[in-house]
């Protein structure tokens, strides 16, 4: 199987049109199912990896760089899959003794950490990971320009960006002829879409860049198994979930869903990616899997056509 490959900004990436979370690994996914997880990926003919120096350092034990390092074995033990994907990685969150920020100092350091977890040459695509307005943005941009001319970068991305912050990067690396950020990580989902609809999507789209959003799934809220507040305990993200998501709106959103997955034969997850694989910008929405059953769901997704009517109603019950 393979999936029409898209152009990421304006960069020479070529991505399949969903990108898989790498936080899980080492962390809902342990080593062996880690593999698991990547090898059926790049077997359905998917591309695209996104990780972060960060993850898993919220897991009682984990300092960071669980997630790179075990792709980085993943690697190892089949170097061929190195030129099969797109791996992308991101800079900039606290990872401890004073090792945060952007600062073209610590951005040279973490790059060759990140590198040497990765057990690889090159980064496809190296993101901040937040904004950091305490280093002039000709300083961050131009940072990771040398990075890309020393050929361990190939593109550069930002995540977590205000539209102000964005657009001025973007006239940054314009002026002064700096490498520019070739895509976005902004939070996006079918819940959450009056930011990035109102500031970001037109921004993206003039400038063509090429948006990754995270939360695709909106931290699980839009596979439909959170509905009632007994149903905080069946994840990690519960309280967060019920928190943000179950109210009016959101159970509207899943009364649509519920209607379209009875129609099409297909799960509620498959529907709410399926919706944002039709949205301007969108160049590969993030999401995650813990298990084989959950990743070839993702997959799955990526097959699905949706209907004008089943778009109307969507959008209808989402409208804000």
């Amino acid at each position: 199987m393979s999936f029409p490959t898209r152009s990421l900004g304006r960069s020479s990436l070529q991505v399949s049109p969903l990108c898989f979370g790498g936080n899980v690994f080492g962390w809902t996914a342990d080593e062996a199912m880690s593999f698991s997880l990547l090898d059926e990926w790049v077997g359905a003919g998917m591309n695209f990896v996104d990780t972060a120096d960060v993850y898993s350092r919220w897991v009682p034990g984990h300092t960071g760089g669980e997630s790179e390092a075990l792709i980085g074995k993943w690697l190892q033990k089949s170097p061929a899959k190195r030129k099969q994907i797109v791996l992308a990685t991101k800079v900039g969150k606290d990872m401890g003794d004073g090792k945060v920020g952007l600062h073209p100092k610590y951005i040279k350091q973490a790059v060759d950490a990140s590198l040497k977890r990765l057990q690889t040459d090159y980064i496809d695509l190296y993101q901040t990971h937040d904004d950091d307005p305490s280093i002039p943005l000709e300083d961050v941009l131009g940072t990771l320009g040398d990075l890309i001319a020393a050929g361990k970068v190939r593109a550069i991305g930002a995540s977590n960006y205000s539209a102000e912050r964005f657009a001025e990067a973007l006239e940054v690396s314009e002026k002064h002829r700096l490498a520019r950020y070739e895509s976005l990580q902004p939070l996006y989902n079918l819940y959450d879409r009056a930011v990035f609809e109102k500031e970001l999507q037109p921004l993206c789209v003039k400038n063509g860049v090429g948006v990754m959003n995270f939360y695709a799934l909106a931290a699980g809220f839009l596979t439909g198994k959170y509905r009632t507040a007994e149903d905080v305990n069946k994840s990690a993200r519960g309280p967060k979930t019920i928190s943000l998501y179950l109210n009016p709106r959101g159970l509207k959103i899943l009364a649509a869903l519920d209607s379209a997955a009875t129609r099409l034969n297909a799960k509620q997850s498959e529907i709410a990616i399926a919706w944002l694989l039709t949205r301007p910008s969108i160049a590969a929405p993030i999401a995650s899997a813990s298990n084989l059953d959950q990743l070839k769901s993702l997959i799955r997704a990526c097959e699905l056509t949706l209907d004008p009517q089943t778009l109307d109603q969507l959008n209808t019950a989402s409208a804000e």
